[in-house]
């Protein structure tokens, strides 16, 4: 089933022939022992990539989803949370808490920068946080958190962190093994989603609990959850053959081989890959006067907000791409209008990005603009290639 556009939107990301033909394959009783194999082998690699000595749960439903499960299963509602914000997607979690009954405060960046680190220590010194959430790779702004510095900060306070890894899970490292400094200073929760770096539809959400955020399920006895209480899905992920919900039977053939794919490659190429593909294609529009929100030093591998240069028409430009059979995304809140969002991630090529860099310079001169496209892809190939 070949792809008859780019989708070079933050999100589903284009899907490959080798997912597609899993997808496609016959629909089998959730308790079929193939599809129980099946299942758990996408079980097992998805321990390897979080490296996680803790559990996964792999369940239908959005990135959404996910947050609502890594929220509602660590913190109780007149608990404290702080949220860490870069952007639109960050400051979600604070009506999502609020609608437990979660005490929130948040922290937020102005759109492309990061927060500073003593902020977020001087603020959880204030004291009584459960946890602290951050998106790693903001959707919205294309920046991507500083783990090294801000982990330390909220283990030293006692908080769990929690990590939103959406636009980032497979394609940035987030290894719940890692220490940051000290033996527990840990990444405690990772959530996601199939759709983006790891390269299958939309429909799967997916949250690593790590062993203290375990510990705080276990502390908090009842929660106001139902589907979403890990306590009710813990028994089928380890044993797949049990029954709680039904499970999207071929969205797991989908994922098992979205991971296959991913393990493949290797963890530490899929992150390097990455990096350079970010780097390359924000390289390359900067040639056309394009600039992306975020600095390099901030900005994230899987996807770019670039700002438009004088003369460019929103709507008409990213019209004109989808004409050529390219979708790139408009940019949201007080952006719109100036800027889009485009895509690098999951099993998106450079090839795929050669023919990008070229057809966003056709749109810029067919709207009047200069646009040097041999210049442009030349510094794709040269940064890409390193």
């Amino acid at each position: 089933m070949p792809n008859k556009e780019m989708l070079l939107i933050p999100g589903p990301t284009p899907v490959i022939d080798e997912i597609y033909e899993a997808l496609s394959g016959e629909t089998r009783a959730h308790t079929d022992p193939r599809f129980v194999e099946s299942f758990k082998n996408g079980l097992k690699m998805t321990k390897e990539m979080f490296n996680t000595d803790g559990e996964v749960f792999v369940f239908a439903g959005s990135g959404t989803l996910a947050m609502e499960m890594a929220i509602v299963n660590t913190v109780a509602p007149g608990e404290k949370i702080l949220v860490v914000s870069h952007g639109y997607f960050g400051d979600r979690f604070i009506q999502l808490a609020q609608a437990f009954g979660i005490e929130v405060e948040a922290l937020q960046a102005e759109w492309g920068k990061h927060i500073d680190p003593a902020v977020v220590e001087a603020k959880l010194n204030e004291g009584n946080y459960k946890a602290v959430t951050v998106t790693h790779v903001d959707t919205s702004t294309g920046v991507a958190a500083d783990l090294e510095a801000l982990v330390p900060v909220v283990k030293k306070a006692g908080a769990l962190f929690i990590l939103d890894g959406v636009c980032a899970t497979a394609a940035v490292e987030e290894d719940m093994s890692k220490e940051y400094g000290q033996e527990d200073y840990k990444i405690d929760v990772v959530l996601t989603g199939s759709q983006k770096a790891i390269g299958v539809p939309p429909g799967l959400g997916i949250v690593a609990f790590g062993p203290k955020a375990l510990e705080a399920r276990e502390s908090l006895v009842k929660i106001p959850a139902y589907y979403c209480d890990i306590k009710n899905w813990l028994p089928i992920m380890q044993n797949p053959s049990k029954y709680y919900a039904t499970p999207p039977v071929n969205m797991l053939y989908g994922y098992e081989k979205g991971m296959e794919i991913v393990m493949a490659e290797g963890l530490d190429n899929r992150y390097k890959r990455h990096a350079a593909l970010g780097k390359a294609v924000r390289a390359a529009l900067g040639v056309y006067g394009m600039k992306a929100l975020a600095s390099e030093d901030v900005a994230a591998p899987t996807l770019s907000c670039i700002i438009y240069p004088e003369g460019v028409d929103d709507a008409q430009f990213r019209k004109s791409l989808a004409d050529k059979g390219m979708v790139v995304a408009g940019a949201l809140a007080s952006l719109a209008g100036k800027a889009f969002r485009i895509g690098h991630m999951g099993n998106t090529t450079d090839e795929m990005f050669v023919k990008a860099v070229t057809l966003i310079g056709e749109a810029l001169k067919e709207m009047g603009l200069k646009a040097d496209i041999d210049a442009a892809v030349s510094e794709f190939k040269k940064v890409f290639q390193g």
